[in-house]
Order: C-alpha cells, then structure tokens, then sequence
C-alpha cells in the first residue's frame, strides 16, 4: 500500500485507522448560518477536544451544515472561514487533519488545508461525471486539482476521492462499475479512495469495500454508516473508517457528540486490532 505523507497516521498496525467527523456549524452567508466565525471556532475546537481524549486517530472539518450546498464553488466567506475555524482545531489538537467543502469544492479545500496545517481533503467528482444533489457534476476534477495543488505548493496534502459517491446518481457511469472507478482516480493520483453507502449514516457494503480494496493499491476508507456493531463487516478491507452520525447524540449527524458513543467506537476499533 502506498501511504503519502499525508495520510501517516494509517499505520499498518492500527488498522482501522477511525476518523471522526466534526460537522462545523453554518457558515456566513449560508441559509441557515447563526452563529459568528469565532462561535463556530470555538464550538469546532470544543468537540476536537472531545474527540481527541477519546482517542480518534484523525479528525475531519466538514461543513456539512451550509445547505443547500453550491455546486463547485464557494465565496471567500467560506473558505476564509472555514481557515479560521480548522486554523483554531489545529491549535487546539495534535491529531492529522481533514478537510472538506461542500459540495465538491475541491481546490478550496486544498487551500484551507494548506492555509491551517491540515494533512488532507476529502473530494468528490475527482474522476467521472456524476449528478449530485446540487446538480450535474460534469467535469472530473483530478486534473485542475492536481495542478491548483502543486501551484500552491501543497502537495504535502493528500487528496482522498470518492469513488460513485453517497448522495448521487451514477446512471451516467453505469457501465463503469466501482473497482474500474477507484482504479481511475488511483491513476488520476488519488492519494487515497471513499467507499461509501447511498446517504450519510446508511451503511457501506462490505462488498463493495472488498472489490475497491482488490483493484488499488492505495489507501481505501469507508465513508458511511459505521458504527461498533457492524464495523467487523468492513474492517478487513479498509485501511480506516470516517464516522460521523454515530458519534453524535441520538445517531443524528447534526448533533454535537456524544462522549459514550465515541467511547464505544473507539473500544470497538481497539478490539478489532487486538485480534
């Protein structure tokens, strides 16, 4: 397996590595945006705190709550918060990093992370054209990607791709199954790729996990619905596991997280290595 420099902290020995989600409240100018960037900061920076003491190998900035999401592209207020507030996690935590910008904000993402010392981005329509919720996704993003990245000089920042995404239709690629999906974005330079299920919180199918993981030589995630009573399904094909709805209050990704429900995750993924 080939591991970028970004993505160290998936040692061979603690697989799987678990990435925890925090979900940064809405944004300026988004719809449902409430709260000051320096609210938001300090609100990330408290469940970071949370996850960190709860041993989490990684943790991932999202800002899952600026729905409706744009398609490609976001203003300066959101990138310049979203730096703010991963720029205020990372002084707060010494785990790795992650980034992403919905929906499909890809070299913003880049520059947030290069900005904040974060390690990597979390993409989508990396390879392929797909419609999203936003939209039609129609050109394939690995090539300006790549490119905006070295111009920054940010290739220390790993890129890790989904792959036939949650939240899409994939009729337009339906002759492009899943394995021939994550081998492009391998090609394309992916650093690392996302197997997820249909939506946030549904299960990813071990399957699909096992098929990725024979077709590429780099790193595989599973993105979606994992929890401690199914993550022995998944496990023995992926390198790490983002997690999001189940760390939080009631299961409800739009939540704050609950300490219990890491612990248990956390107790879960330990198990799993001590096998």
């Amino acid at each position: 397996m080939a591991v970028t420099i970004g993505l160290s902290f998936l040692d061979s020995t603690r697989k799987p590595a678990l990435v925890a989600m925090v979900h940064v409240g809405a944004l300026p100018g988004t719809p449902r945006s409430i709260m000051l960037v320096d609210a938001l900061a300090r609100q990330a920076v408290d469940e970071a705190r949370l996850l960190s003491e709860c041993g989490v190998d990684s943790i991932l900035l999202e800002n899952m709550h600026d729905t409706p999401y744009l398609n490609r592209h976001v203003g300066p207020e959101i990138v310049s918060a979203m730096t703010a507030i991963c720029a205020a996690v990372r002084a707060a935590v010494s785990l790795p990093l992650g980034v992403q910008v919905l929906a499909g904000a890809n070299r913003e993402a880049v520059a947030v992370a290069h900005a904040a010392g974060c390690q990597y981005v979390r993409c989508e329509g990396f390879v392929f054209a797909h419609v999203a919720d936003e939209g039609l996704m129609a050109e394939a993003d690995a090539g300006p990607l790549l490119r905006y990245r070295r111009m920054i000089g940010a290739t220390d920042v790993a890129v890790i791709a989904d792959v036939k995404k949650k939240h899409s239709a994939h009729a337009i690629t339906a002759d492009v199954d899943l394995a021939e999906t994550a081998k492009a974005a391998e090609f394309f330079g992916a650093d690392g790729v996302v197997v997820t299920g249909t939506a946030t919180g549904e299960p990813t199918k071990p399957d699909d996990v096992a098929a990725v993981r024979k077709a590429v030589g780099i790193p595989v995630f599973v993105g979606s619905g994992v929890t401690p009573a199914n993550v022995n399904d998944v496990a023995g094909h992926a390198h790490a596991v983002i997690v999001g709805s189940c760390l939080k209050v009631d299961g409800k990704w739009h939540n704050p997280p609950d300490r219990a429900r890491v612990e248990a995750m956390v107790r879960s993924i330990s198990a799993l290595r001590s096998k």
